[in-house]
C-alpha cells in the first residue's frame, strides 16, 4: 500500500481496465497469480480497482481516492468472519474516524457506496474472500452480438425538447438522491448514537450496576438522553436543510414546465390530422375567393 500514491491511482484511472488492474496490482505490490485459478485474489483486485472507478467517478481528489482503496482494503481484512451487525459497526466506526480525511459530501457518498455494495451482499463478500473455495472452471467462447440498428429518425424528438426532458430528469435525479441521503444519514446516526450510549454505559463497572447511587443513576440517564437529542439535534438539521434542497429542486421543475419548448414538427396523426386538413381546406377556400 506504501507505492499507492494520489499519481498512481491516476495511473490506474486512466488506463484501460485490464491495463488498469495490472498498473493496480504492481502498486499494491502483489505477486503475478493467475486470474482463473487464483480466483478470490482476482475479485479482490476487482474489489480495490471498482472503488477507485466509484472514487472518481464522485469527484473525489486523487488524495482521498488513494485513501478510499487503503480504506476498502481494511475493511474488507477487518470484517473477516465478522456478522453482518459487527461489519456495520466496523464499518461505521471507520466512518467516523475518516471524517478529518474526507469532506461531508464525500464522506456520505463513501457511506452510500459500502452500504450499496458491501452491506448489502455482505455474505456472497464473505463466502468468497473469508474461506477456500474448490474452484470448477469452464470455458466457452461466446459469440459477440452487434448492436442494432439506430431508430428511424422520424421517431427521433426536437432537440430542445430532447435537452428540456434531460434537465427535468437530472433535477428529479437530485431529488432521489436527496431523499436517499436523509436516509443513509439516519442509519449513520442511529449507529453513532448506538456506540456513544454503548460506550457510555460500557463506563460503569460490571460490579456496580446494581448498586448505584440515585445521583448516580439520575446523571447516568440524563446523559444518555443528551445523547439522543444531540443525534436527534443533528437529523432534523439536515432534514431541515435537504428539505429546503428539494423545495428549490421543485420550482426550478416548475419554471422549466412553465417554458417547455413546443414540440416540432407538430403531429399529423389522430387529430392532429383532422386539423390539418381543416387548415388545408380552409386555405383553399380562400384562394379560390381571391381569385374571383
Amino acid at each position: 500500500m506504501a507505492l499507492l500514491t494520489p499519481q498512481g491511482v491516476k495511473k490506474v484511472f486512466q488506463f484501460q481496465k485490464s491495463a488498469g488492474r495490472e498498473h493496480l496490482r504492481r502498486l499494491l505490490n502483489w505477486e503475478e497469480f493467475d486470474e482463473l485459478r487464483d480466483s478470490r485474489r482476482s475479485i479482490l483486485l476487482d474489489t480495490l480497482y471498482e472503488s477507485i472507478i466509484f472514487a472518481v467517478g464522485k469527484g473525489f481528489p486523487w488524495v482521498e481516492v488513494a485513501k478510499v482503496v487503503k480504506f476498502t482494503e481494511e475493511l474488507l481484512e477487518e470484517t473477516k468472519g465478522c456478522s453482518i451487525t459487527e461489519a456495520v459497526t466496523i464499518l461505521g466506526t471507520k466512518l467516523r474516524d475518516c471524517q478529518g480525511q474526507f469532506t461531508a459530501t464525500h464522506l456520505l457518498a463513501l457511506c452510500d457506496y459500502f452500504h450499496n455494495t458491501f452491506i448489502r451482499h455482505y455474505k456472497l463478500y464473505q463466502y468468497v474472500l473469508g474461506q477456500d473455495q474448490e474452484v470448477n472452471l469452464t470455458v466457452a467462447h461466446l459469440e459477440v452480438c452487434a448492436p442494432p440498428q439506430p431508430l428511424p429518425l422520424a421517431q427521433g424528438v426536437d432537440k430542445a425538447m430532447w435537452e428540456h426532458e434531460q434537465q427535468v430528469a437530472k433535477l428529479s435525479l437530485a431529488e432521489v438522491q436527496k431523499r436517499t441521503s436523509v436516509m443513509l444519514v439516519k442509519e449513520t446516526l442511529h449507529l453513532e448514537e448506538e456506540h456513544m450510549l454503548q460506550k457510555k454505559f460500557s463506563e460503569v463497572p460490571a460490579q456496580q450496576c446494581g448498586l448505584l447511587k440515585r445521583e448516580e443513576l439520575e446523571n447516568l440517564i440524563k446523559e444518555a438522553i443528551h445523547i439522543q437529542i444531540e443525534c436527534l439535534k443533528k437529523l432534523l438539521q439536515y432534514e431541515i436543510q435537504i428539505t429546503f434542497d428539494i423545495l428549490d429542486l421543485k420550482f426550478q421543475k416548475k419554471i422549466l414546465n412553465l417554458n417547455a419548448p413546443v414540440p416540432f414538427p407538430l403531429s399529423i396523426t389522430g387529430q392532429g390530422q383532422d386539423e390539418s386538413l381543416k387548415f388545408n381546406k380552409a386555405t383553399k377556400g380562400k384562394k379560390a375567393q381571391a381569385k374571383k
